[in-house]
């Protein structure tokens, strides 16, 4: 994986900087989503180890099934499947987003939760935490059964823990060292 991000970061600081000069961080968030979740299927990864395709033909698929692009997104789907860097598309999406959460100041709050949480539960979140941390957060959440109740929360290296797994593993240290 720090092979992906290593090769992903120059891709992602170049988009990055095309978009901010542009003012079109928005829109390149969104193209480098579609991008990715076009890749991730098995039926384009497929096109990318295909001998019979030219990168430009591999570009033109992969930049077709993604939807609308501008010239310079297509100029970069290219040069990408030129170099051969196209499978490591997620990276690059990922690296773009915290570019862009560090330029406007958004704090990232990874949530795990043992159940879906609806729209409502996740504005909530996020309104407590903008409080919090008087900032503007952006919350993505995991459902990750084995919590088995409530949320686990990580905004950098501070983790805020109300899970039941997280309750029993203290109830579990608190036994062992009295």
């Amino acid at each position: 994986m720090a092979e992906a991000l290593t090769l992903a970061r120059p891709y992602a600081e170049a988009a990055f900087q095309v978009a901010q000069q542009s003012g079109q961080l928005p829109a390149w968030s969104d193209a480098l989503a579609r991008l990715s979740a076009v890749l991730d299927q098995p039926q384009a990864r497929a096109l990318l180890g295909d001998p019979g395709l030219t990168s430009i033909q591999v570009s033109s698929l992969i930049g077709d099934v993604a939807g609308q692009l501008t010239a310079e997104q297509k100029n970069f789907v290219g040069v990408m499947a030129q170099n051969e860097r196209l499978a490591v598309m997620g990276e690059v999406a990922s690296l773009f987003a915290q570019l862009r959460n560090s330029h406007e100041k958004v704090l990232e709050a990874r949530v795990a939760s043992a159940y879906p949480l609806s729209e409502a539960q996740v504005a909530e979140i996020r309104a407590t935490l903008e409080a919090k941390y008087n900032a503007k957060v952006s919350v993505q959440v995991n459902v990750e059964p084995d919590l088995i109740g409530g949320v686990s929360i990580r905004i950098g290296d501070e983790v805020m823990d109300a899970s039941v797994r997280g309750k029993l593993a203290q109830l579990a240290a608190a036994l062992v060292t009295q």
